[in-house]
């Protein structure tokens, strides 16, 4: 607790949930950071204006329950907290439920708390630092992101005896849909786009049979929003095209978003000048990945630091980072707290 127990506290942290093939580092590196904050301070007896607060985030990454960032969205306000604790996963359990099984359905309510603000430290999850030889990233916005998801009705048939013809294979659809994304990501690759088809269910998915239902996910991201505006006429027309070529109906929901403008120029400016006192060289950037700090930008300043993982690999069981090139980005966001802390 700080000093003046009257005033918000400074929240740091991250999350320790990954995906089903990730590392050990995506978020995981940022909640041990913000233990170590904390630890250092006590161990030194530091006593801060303000407390500095740990926060550690239930499902970030979305990979059991969607959408990602779903804990620190309800704690913002950004999504109901009715329907967070109503969505199921494949197997049908509700997030409730989940929660409640673990020990963590709390009966304190969600996101009732100010913050003065929010400082998260992330792996990059790309290659930019750890290629440059630079140990801090200062995020100063992200990629503007819209994930979609499509529906692909056509029928099903024996896949022998049905003339091709006469088939309304939904599969044959979501691979035009599919190929076509990727495309459209490669050609606007030297804008640093990206586009990706994540997650693919068909129906009835049987030897011997054509699906009659798939789902895809699919999400794009540019960094201008202008030119984010035409990638996304073109997965339209894409997915149009697809579904006459192929011979069947698409269904096309718009699932998460956000911008690009998220981090308040305060706190920014903080990590940028306590850098600059520290003596650590850093490197503006935006964030091509989603973060819960783009929630907790709806709530309260916030900013991000970044540090360097191998290669920029990341979603990947050889995820990994050099632990001397992490201190660096420790020791900013210990001082930025700090900072903010005492004003």
């Amino acid at each position: 607790a700080g000093t003046d127990p009257s005033l918000p506290p400074v929240a740091i942290g991250s999350h320790l949930d990954t995906q089903i093939c990730g590392g050990r580092y995506d978020g995981i590196l940022g909640v041990m950071c913000g233990l170590e904050v904390v630890r250092t301070l006590n161990d030194r007896n530091i006593a801060t204006k303000r407390g500095i607060e740990v926060i550690c985030w239930t499902n970030e990454e979305g990979a059991r329950f969607s959408p990602p960032m779903m804990g620190s969205m309800a704690f913002a306000k950004v999504l109901p907290l009715d329907g967070v604790l109503a969505t199921r996963d494949d197997d049908g359990v509700t997030v409730e439920r989940a929660l409640d099984a673990i020990g963590y359905a709390g009966a304190l309510p969600v996101g009732e708390r100010t913050f003065d603000c929010y400082l998260e430290l992330h792996i990059e999850q790309a290659p930019v630092l750890d290629r440059e030889g630079c140990d801090v990233g200062i995020v100063i916005g992200g990629y503007k992101t819209q994930a979609l998801r499509l529906t692909l009705h056509g029928d099903t048939g024996h896949a022998g005896g049905t003339p091709m013809a006469m088939r309304r294979n939904a599969l044959v659809g979501a691979g035009y849909v599919i190929a076509a994304v990727n495309d459209i990501g490669l050609a606007f690759a030297g804008e640093e786009a990206r586009t990706t088809t994540t997650r693919i269910e068909s129906f009835p998915n049987l030897p011997g049979t054509y699906a009659e239902t798939v789902k895809l996910t699919i999400d794009f991201r540019h960094i201008e929003p202008a030119r984010f505006d035409v990638m996304r006429k073109e997965v339209d027309a894409a997915v149009a095209a697809a579904a006459k070529k192929a011979n069947v109906e698409i269904e096309v929901a718009e699932g998460w978003a956000w911008g690009t403008d998220l981090f308040a120029p305060e706190c920014i400016d903080l990590l940028k000048d306590t850098a600059k006192e520290l003596g650590l060289p850093y490197r503006e950037m935006r964030s091509q990945a989603g973060h819960d700090a783009y929630a907790m930008a709806a709530l309260t300043p916030t900013a991000m630091i970044f540090t360097p993982c191998h290669d920029g690999i990341s979603h990947n069981v050889n995820e990994a980072i050099e632990l001397t090139r992490s201190i660096p980005g420790a020791n900013l966001l210990l001082n930025a707290a700090v900072a903010r802390a005492n004003r």
